[in-house]
């Protein structure tokens, strides 16, 4: 402890455990304060544009009531508040969800984890027939009930294969019951032959508009991997069957899977208006512990948000923030749109083979954004592909033409093979990229080897090149296609290491500094929730996350290492680890 705090503490303590708390008291004094001090840990503030320290934070009715020196704090937190000692953690802004998926990210942790490794144990089509037989034997009764076997986050690049798991591997899984298994892209899927049956999808089947669905060699009969909207389609009549309490079990799953990663706001990107109305619910009833920001898919949620419309506050932590548009696929499924062709293309694709648009017609997007800019309503748009990122590009700027550039923050969500001419373009229509380096790790030797090639690979979100331009940004994880863990953002984001040790473009590394403001102030900013958010001032929300280490003082390296220990929604513990 520093000496001048233990000089003002009217009655010391030893404490011995991190985060342990004690409380002063006034001799002849009935007064008490409902303050909470921060002290003897690093405290970063995230408010200059290089790190700044302070010696304590107060907290009273859930704001921030001032962080500096320990003089100050005792005097503003006033006789009888309560003292939180770090023990020598590092204290920092809530993190902030750039974007995600939480209603998903709940699904996916009650799926079967089909993942790779290091976040589960899906090497080889043998292991995910085995995941998905332990997940059957202990799931009867959902799956009786919902008629289906469900898992999530198989990645044919890390197969020992190194394809997608076909129809027949599933029927070895079950024949009775469709098995429907989502790549972790979340863009692809394979389903058993039951499955194939359930959806339409017959032998001479054409494909539908935006998707593909994959045939077995030479005919077309279908093999069981769908793309795109061919997946999305019978996913969508899955979840139609599940009932109001599934949905909220669901929900409440994605909550905890990000509080534990010190998120305090996080996003519900692509909303139905079963999400939004299971969110609002919730919120209804007091059983959201952080704010959930949703964004209805505005391609089929029109009149849902023309009835409900978007708000500037939250209401027992829930707001519709704006809306989501999607306009290609995923580079790790080879169903980005790109300008230029993928090195290796998927099966049966020629050479010149590109991905493919969601949305054809130039029209069409036009309108979408039309509608957004018409409703004074945020807009994020998934682009993983550059040619997609034209066709946004060209959209925004004749709404732009139109309506006026005013202060609209719209998003370019994913960004990852984004040009730099195209940031340009960006940063003049007041656009900013929310990037997403989980990349450079978990796909950063495929996209080098299979789908970009070297030059295109190392190029793959260029923060740095941003940083250069003067733009801001944000990061993300695309929850449920990587674990909503806000360590690995800033550790990918920081290093750039692929699986195998490469270093998947040296130049657009940028510091930890820089990689902790993608994840609170940016995003805060992102949000339009820079007065309440991101930054350690007074007046601001108690939004807060301790860390077991300052990933500003240990080798970069180890960033991957540090610990949540806490994560604190406006002054109340929601995580403690």
């Amino acid at each position: 402890m520093k000496l001048k705090m233990l000089l003002l503490l009217l009655v010391g303590t030893l404490l011995t455990t991190s985060c342990k708390e004690t409380k002063t008291e006034t001799p002849n004094s009935s007064e008490t304060s409902n303050a909470t001090v921060y002290y003897n840990g690093d405290i970063i503030t995230m408010e200059g544009d290089t790190p700044e320290y302070v010696e304590a934070l107060v907290v009273k009715d859930g704001k921030i009531a001032f962080a500096g020196n320990s003089n100050e704090a005792m005097t503003v937190a006033g006789p009888g508040h309560k003292m939180i000692n770090l023990d020598e953690h590092t204290l920092l802004p809530g993190f902030m969800d750039g974007h995600g998926h939480a209603w998903n990210a709940g699904f996916q942790a009650v799926s079967a984890n089909l993942l790779p490794a290091p976040d589960g144990e899906g090497k080889s089509i043998d292991d995910i027939i085995r995941l998905l037989n332990d997940w059957k034997a202990k799931n009867t009764e959902a799956i009786s009930k919902y008629g289906a076997i469900v898992g999530f986050g198989y990645d044919d690049s890390q197969l020992k294969e190194k394809r997608h798991p076909t129809a027949d591997d599933l029927d070895k899984v079950s024949t009775e019951v469709p098995v429907f298994i989502i790549h972790q892209s979340g863009h692809l899927a394979s389903t058993n032959h039951k499955g194939l049956d359930a959806a339409g999808y017959i032998a001479g089947v054409q494909d539908p508009a935006g998707g593909s669905i994959r045939r077995e060699e030479g005919t077309d009969i279908p093999n069981g991997v769908l793309e795109e909207m061919a997946s999305f389609i019978p996913l969508i009549k899955f979840m139609s069957t599940l009932d109001t309490k599934a949905n909220e079990l669901i929900a409440k799953a994605g909550i905890e899977a990000y509080i534990k990663f010190g998120y305090t706001t996080v996003q519900e990107g692509r909303a139905t208006s079963d999400n939004c109305e299971t969110w609002k619910t919730l919120a209804n009833r007091n059983e959201l512990p952080v704010d959930v920001a949703a964004y209805p898919d505005i391609q089929s949620q029109m009149d849902y948000m023309l009835a409900n419309g978007d708000s500037d506050h939250y209401t027992n932590h829930y707001r519709i923030a704006g809306v989501k548009l999607s306009l290609d696929g995923s580079p790790q499924g080879k169903t980005a749109w790109l300008t230029k062709p993928y090195v290796v293309p998927p099966p049966g694709k020629s050479k010149d083979y590109r991905g493919y648009p969601a949305i054809k017609e130039d029209t069409e997007v036009t309108r979408f954004v039309d509608s957004a800019y018409a409703h004074n309503w945020q807009i994020l748009t998934h682009c993983n592909g550059d040619a997609s990122g034209d066709q946004l590009i060209k959209a925004v700027t004749k709404a732009t033409e139109t309506y006026g550039q005013k202060d609209r923050r719209p998003v370019m969500i994913h960004s990852q093979t984004v040009r730099f001419d195209q940031l340009d373009q960006m940063k003049a229509l007041g656009m900013s990229p929310s990037f997403f380096s989980m990349h450079t790790y978990y796909w950063g030797d495929w996209h080098r080897d299979e789908t970009l090639g070297k030059e295109r690979a190392y190029k793959i979100s260029p923060t740095a090149t941003a940083l250069k331009k003067g733009m801001i940004f944000t990061e993300h994880h695309d929850a449920p296609v990587a674990l909503p863990s806000s360590i690995m953002i800033l550790h990918t984001t920081v290093n750039r290491v692929s699986r195998s040790g490469d270093i998947i473009g040296p130049d657009e590394r940028v510091s930890p500094y820089i990689g902790l403001c993608s994840l609170t102030k940016w995003a805060a900013h992102q949000y339009f929730e820079e007065d309440s958010k991101g930054t350690l001032k007074a007046g601001k929300l108690a939004d807060l996350v301790i860390l077991d280490q300052n990933p500003l003082k240990i080798d970069p390296m180890s960033i991957k290492d540090i610990q949540v220990l806490e994560t604190i929604k406006e002054g109340n513990t929601v995580y403690k680890k």
